[in-house]
């Protein structure tokens, strides 16, 4: 036995293990997504820039970092930067906002709902969040919880889910939790991810 046919399936697995990405688990009328795929579905979607003035600023939004603690409210940090006329991006600060949660058939993801900006730590001493830059970012903060899911449902669940009504979303012990008025369970296929 050579050393390349035990190199070739030891690499495999190991890129098997690292791309692997959980899905959601079904139980019942009950489906449940983790902190950690929706982390790693948020780091593959920043960052993000928003324009304003015609392009002559840009909002730039990085580094989001979820959590996702007990009660009907998720919180969500990320870093901000400010560029103006195509010039380089000078950081702003970190963000914290929370957020309730809503599903969207449409984008078959969990948007934000009704989020706030609770805390701003400028990374610069003594800054503050200037009316322009918050106004910028909250129009950022209402287009983003609009139009873009902080994780999309894998489309076979998805497909499934389209002809269930949900009953609630909310959190539950770091995982996001959806309640439906039907079993979801008995729906999907044997073999579908999360079942």
């Amino acid at each position: 036995m050579n050393l390349r046919s035990l190199l070739l399936p030891a690499i495999a697995c190991v890129v098997m293990a690292t791309s692997a990405h959980a899905s959601p688990q079904v139980s019942g009328r009950r489906l449940m997504v983790e902190a950690a795929d929706v982390q790693h579905y948020l780091d593959g979607n920043f960052p993000r820039s928003q324009k304003a003035l015609g392009g002559l600023l840009a909002l730039t939004v990085s580094q989001p970092r979820l959590a996702l603690p007990a009660g009907s409210r998720l919180n969500l940090q990320f870093d901000l930067a400010m560029a103006a006329a195509g010039g380089a991006p000078m950081p702003v600060g970190n963000v914290q906002l929370s957020s309730g949660l809503r599903y969207d058939a449409a984008t078959r993801g969990f948007h934000l709902e009704q989020p706030t900006i609770d805390t701003f730590r400028p990374a610069m001493a003594g800054a503050e969040l200037d009316s322009g830059t918050r106004s910028l970012l909250n129009t950022w903060l209402a287009d983003y919880a609009r139009r873009e899911p902080i994780y999309r449902i894998d489309p076979a669940i998805a497909n499934v889910m389209g002809a269930l009504q949900v009953k609630s979303v909310g959190i539950e012990n770091g995982r996001i939790a959806v309640d439906f008025n039907q079993d979801l369970g008995r729906l999907l296929p044997q073999g579908l991810p999360g079942n």
